[in-house]
């Protein structure tokens, strides 16, 4: 029986290894990469040149010129360079504020990657009954709306948001659940949730840079879990929407 379930798992596995093998490879060197020096270029051959003859000259008389006094120019303001989408210009924190202390984690699936949120910012878990309709013209990483009673709910294709083109041919249809991200208007839908636990912040391998993939605060590799910056995650939808004059109401 194990053999068998082993045997089912396999292909799930095989398609999902080298990504998370990415995500903990980002988060034990990324900081190293990204700190590493540039070679220094090669120092420029001396050039040979012809000695020319000397040809002595009567030196003229020196006459100093009156000294003026220069102001220094004033520094040019320049606007800062637009962030690509998903990067934020300022890095978050390496640290998360409620990563101080012990705190409670809730694990849950997208297309065979398990993810992992705090549960103090986790808003709600909301059960998909209904199809989520895309809006026409919408990115592929918005679903649509998901009406509620108190509030309705920005759903997000989650394995389209995160797994940068990698991710697997029907994906979305496995989509059972959407967790909503503290008390924004925002919901990462997935697969399937799972066991809460609690963590210790010295078994979370942090994440040191966090220039690429902010959203992500590191990696719990007992789990093999990627963890979910929820605040940042929701700032950088909040800012897709806005840099790319999205109407997703």
């Amino acid at each position: 029986m194990a053999d068998r379930k082993m045997t089912q798992l396999a292909a799930p596995e095989a398609a999902i290894a080298s990504y998370l093998d990415e995500l903990l490879h980002t988060a034990t060197s990324t900081a190293l990469q990204e700190e590493q020096v540039q070679p220094e270029p090669e120092p420029p051959k001396p050039v040979k040149t012809e000695a020319k003859p000397v040809t002595r000259t009567r030196p003229r008389p020196v006459v100093q010129a009156p000294v003026v006094e220069q102001k220094a120019p004033e520094p040019v303001q320049t606007e800062a360079p637009a962030t690509a989408p998903g990067n934020d210009g300022d890095a978050p924190p390496a640290r998360p504020d409620w990563s101080e202390e012990p705190f409670e984690c809730l694990i849950f699936t997208v297309a065979g990657l398990q993810l992992a949120v705090p549960l103090v910012l986790l808003g709600a878990i909301h059960r998909i009954e209904e199809e989520i309709r895309p809006i026409p013209g919408s990115p592929r990483w918005y679903m649509g709306i998901r009406p509620d009673r108190d509030q309705n709910l920005r759903v997000v294709d989650t394995a389209e948001w995160i797994m940068a083109g990698r991710v697997p041919a029907g994906a979305r249809d496995n989509y059972r659940f959407v967790i909503r991200l503290d008390d924004s208007e925002w919901g990462l839908a997935c697969d399937d949730v799972a066991q809460s636990f609690t963590l210790r912040p010295d078994e979370v391998r942090w994440r040191t840079a966090r220039s690429k993939r902010p959203w992500l605060a590191g990696t719990v590799v007992d789990h093999m879990c990627a963890l979910i910056d929820v605040r940042t995650m929701a700032h950088l939808l909040v800012r897709a929407e806005r840099e790319h004059h999205l109407d997703l109401s």
